[in-house]
């Protein structure tokens, strides 16, 4: 299934060497990755027509999976040619931005992509620029946020440390990573202790290794809670558990504070220790909680000298509450949602718009449901804690699987189909920023994603204000998900639309990708705005999906919530 071709388009050369061996990607040796080796197709006679179809099936999603790894080079080149060193691209005006805090987050994110892929000209101008850039810009910057570094920059180094020490040619870089990401972790710690309570402050000021609380005094209820694989995994590499401890006692303390049905509101204070205001949803500075609680027991569960049984409890009681309290849908061909309960337990739904990255306003309360992007990590939550990375089918043969895993896989499938008619019932075949639903309780005409020929298109409202497309990840990563769990072709089949529909209408000639300002209408008025996350998650989201499932494996692997794949301690065997 899988050759080599020519240097510059090299495709994962999967050679079964037999349990225990390793697999070469783009060239490159990536450590013991697989739990068995990849499947190769059959060689089989030309007559039998059913296997030249699978024969057929599989080279079509190497060619796709190609198609990617072009769509990565060419949003690489132009972040190379006009934003080398900035964070992001503005791929219209080509010039570069610093809304990261200027430590080249475009970078990090795009390294272990690139060594996935085997994009080897991409892997050696990141990780030079890595090597001879960012330990200055750690000493000498200012503010930052912790949530944002962390996972954006934290975890690009450690995964790239991870893919890169198995390699023997690339071990002198992995140390090089490993002493950056020390080096950046230990100003990141002040967050933590210059607070008075376990939660840490929202930002750090690099260049003297101080922090400072977020105007206004609260942090993100998510964003505390979303840096716990990164800690750990610095922890177990470097010898030193301050980082682990720092950042665990985030979720111990976490543990003991008044909850819903395991549902928490959005906001905690740094000085209290204790939740602020009622606001409970799924979607920005809510949603990675809940992933985290999941990945960070998975990540740990293995381990002799930690407990964090209390994780997978919390987990357990969280997907309760939302399966009881926020789960609706729509009308008239019921779709599946996630609401939320901005006035607490005992309020109404709300329309209350998120703050997301775009920069959005607020719209005046009513009984309507709205459905937000980045709630769909609740799709990949719910996949990997019903099965815990392995197939369903391996789960059902191991009797791994209760009535209420069950559940909650048929809800994140049921949540995908819902995010996937976001995509196909506008114009441009890509989602909106933010969807409300009609339900019984609410319904608003004349604001249709502008397909007409989709079924949904009576059930999925999308006001003016919320028609932006910023290149997000979420749905194909629950795609990517869903698919290595359910082995189901039409995640791939989804997948594939959604990326179609990205070259159509998000690719700049000059290089880069850009996001857009409407997604109803043809032409779609461009924002001129590469996301660091298109390469970091989008892209390489896509590509593990249309790859084989032996390939960064999940019963292996736990991505952090920017999509850097992190080693499940005592999964991967050291040589």
């Amino acid at each position: 299934m899988l050759t080599r071709t020519s240097p510059g388009q090299s495709l994962s050369d999967g050679r079964n060497m037999g349990e225990g061996k390793v697999t070469i990607f783009g060239g490159s040796r990536l450590g013991k990755l697989l739990r068995k080796p990849p499947r190769l197709p059959p060689r089989l006679p030309p007559e039998d027509g059913k296997s030249n179809r699978n024969l057929n099936s599989e080279s079509k999603w190497i060619e796709r999976q190609q198609s990617v790894k072009k769509a990565f080079i060419h949003a690489w080149s132009g972040y190379k040619k006009y934003a080398m060193g900035y964070d992001e691209l503005m791929p219209l005006s080509h010039r570069g931005v610093d809304g990261l805090g200027g430590l080249g987050a475009t970078i990090l994110d795009a390294l272990d992509t690139a060594m996935i892929m085997g994009a080897d000209e991409v892997v050696s101008e990141a990780s030079t620029w890595v090597e001879t850039q960012l330990s200055n810009r750690i000493s000498q910057k200012g503010q930052v946020n912790l949530f944002e570094t962390t996972i954006r920059v934290l975890g690009g180094l450690l995964s790239a440390y991870h893919l890169s020490s198995a390699e023997a040619t690339s071990a002198p870089k992995a140390a090089v990573y490993l002493e950056i990401a020390k080096n950046l972790a230990d100003h990141l710690l002040s967050a933590f202790t210059s607070s008075p309570t376990a939660i840490p402050y929202s930002d750090v000021i690099l260049h003297d290794s101080s922090a400072r609380p977020a105007p206004g005094g609260s942090s993100s209820t998510s964003e505390v809670s979303t840096l716990q694989l990164e800690f750990n995994y610095l922890s177990t590499i470097s010898g030193d558990p301050k980082y682990s401890v720092a950042a665990m006692k985030v979720l111990e303390h976490m543990k003991t504070l008044p909850k819903v049905e395991g549902l928490v509101p959005i906001y905690i204070n740094p000085h209290t220790g204790e939740f602020s205001g009622e606001n409970i949803r799924l979607g920005s500075r809510g949603d990675s909680y809940y992933e985290y609680l999941l990945k960070v027991w998975l990540q740990k569960r293995a381990s002799q000298d930690t407990n964090v049984t209390y994780l997978h409890n919390m987990y357990e009681e969280a997907m309760k509450g939302v399966r009881h309290r926020l789960v609706r849908k729509s009308i008239p061909n019921g779709l599946v949602f996630v609401g939320e309960l901005p006035y607490g337990a005992n309020g109404e739904f709300s329309p209350k718009m998120d703050h997301l990255p775009g920069g959005l306003g607020c719209l005046p309360p009513g009984i309507s449901i709205y459905f937000v992007l980045s709630n769909q990590h609740l799709h990949c939550t719910l996949a990997l804690g019903a099965t815990k990375g392995f197939t369903k089918e391996t789960a059902m043969r191991d009797n791994l699987l209760n009535f209420e895993d069950l559940e909650n896989l048929k809800l994140a499938e049921d949540l995908a189909k819902t995010c996937f008619e976001m995509y196909s019932v506008t114009s441009t075949g890509l989602a909106p920023e933010i969807a409300y639903f009609h339900t019984e309780e609410y319904s608003e005409g004349g604001l249709n994603g502008g397909n007409k020929s989709s079924e949904y298109i009576n059930d999925i409202i999308i006001k003016q204000a919320d028609r932006h497309n910023l290149l997000r990840p979420e749905t194909v990563e629950s795609l990517f998900v869903l698919y290595r769990i359910t082995e189901d072709p039409k995640y791939r089949e989804w997948g594939w639309q959604i990326f179609e529909a990205f070259e159509n209408f998000t690719r700049v000639d000059s290089g880069g990708y850009t996001s857009l300002d409407d997604v109803t209408t043809i032409p779609p008025h461009r924002r001129d705005k590469m996301e660091t996350f298109f390469l970091g998650e989008t892209l390489k989201y896509l590509y593990l999906l249309f790859g084989d499932s032996s390939l960064i494996p999940l019963d292996k692997f736990v991505f952090n919530t920017e999509a850097h794949p992190i080693p499940i301690e005592g999964a991967i065997k050291k040589e």
